[in-house]
């Protein structure tokens, strides 16, 4: 959901300031879509964990078979932790972009950009920690949204094998419910390696342009500026096929639910619904013909009818 709202609201500003040179939405987009930016990342980040935490809970779960399943509520109040932690931890973005506007020397067209300055309007004390974000933001970008989540499942998916292969000299692990984890895992593993691939260029952009600013025209930090951009978008059109095509059992019911939704699918509905009413009918009457009458002695018939 929140990989939509980043390509339903964030992808449009961007490809309308690339093509007319105005922020569309003013200094409200220039706030508000870096803010989204990275609270997806925070969003991805903190999602990864905890899955490496339940993939983990499933490995060393002493009935890891008879897992019940955990009730909506409990998996509500994780989102919520996940959607407002990482909206919290993106909150100086609000406050860290402005809008700005510049005249090309070569057209002489003005053209509206947003530019990474906290405004001198804020109070003494937060604009001191908004300054002081700025300076970090290049290696919390790095630690938090990029080596954290890669580390963590790393890591879970390291003590998941050595747990799973201990088990196997004790118990046979090709049941349906290994497979079904080792799918699980895998997919996991697939969500890291695209959001990795995806983030690293931002990254290594950061890293570049934090020590090679100075070097740099402004036409190349905004060509940098947009490529990592699209690398999110990127992920976030990709994520969700990708989560689509490995969980068999979501796609299934995604499918389910795109089918139920379609006009096309009543006549097969109905005719399904048909064919097992008719089925259930067939069993009923051959259980009532020759099943009851060999469990059970048949019943008394009632004196004046005509049988």
């Amino acid at each position: 959901f929140w990989d939509f709202l980043i390509l339903f609201f964030c992808l449009p500003v961007v490809i309308f300031n690339e093509i007319t040179k105005k922020r569309l939405l003013g200094d409200v987009s220039c706030r508000i879509v870096p803010f989204m930016e990275v609270s997806s990342l925070g969003v991805t980040t903190f999602s990864l964990c905890a899955l490496g935490i339940d993939r983990f809970h499933a490995a060393t779960s002493p009935q890891a078979s008879a897992r019940p399943i955990e009730q909506c509520q409990s998996i509500i109040a994780k989102l919520a932790v996940i959607w407002v932690g990482s909206m919290t931890l993106s909150v100086p973005e609000i406050l860290l972009w402005q809008l700005a506007q510049d005249t090309s020397p070569v057209s002489g067209v003005v053209t509206e950009y947003c530019n990474m300055k906290p405004s001198s309007n804020l109070p003494e004390s937060v604009y001191s920690l908004v300054l002081t974000y700025q300076n970090a933001r290049m290696w919390w970008y790095f630690g938090c949204y990029f080596c954290l989540p890669i580390l963590f499942t790393v890591s879970c998916q390291l003590v998941t094998r050595r747990i799973s292969s201990t088990e196997k000299k004790t118990e046979c692990r090709g049941t349906k419910h290994s497979q079904c984890e080792r799918h699980l895992n895998c997919t996991i593993i697939g969500l890291t390696i695209i959001y990795g691939l995806c983030t690293t260029p931002e990254n290594v952009c950061n890293i570049v342009v934090a020590y090679m600013s100075p070097d740099m025209s402004k036409q190349t930090l905004d060509l940098l500026n947009l490529i990592n951009q699209f690398f999110l978008f990127f992920k976030c059109s990709v994520t969700p096929v990708l989560l689509l095509c490995l969980c068999r059992p979501l796609g299934q019911a995604f499918m389910d639910c795109c089918c139920c939704c379609c006009e096309g699918c009543s006549p097969d509905t109905a005719s399904s619904e048909g064919s097992a009413d008719s089925k259930l009918k067939t069993e009923m009457s051959s259980s009532i013909f020759f099943d009851k009458p060999r469990e059970s002695p048949p019943p008394l018939l009632a004196l004046g009818t005509p049988c």
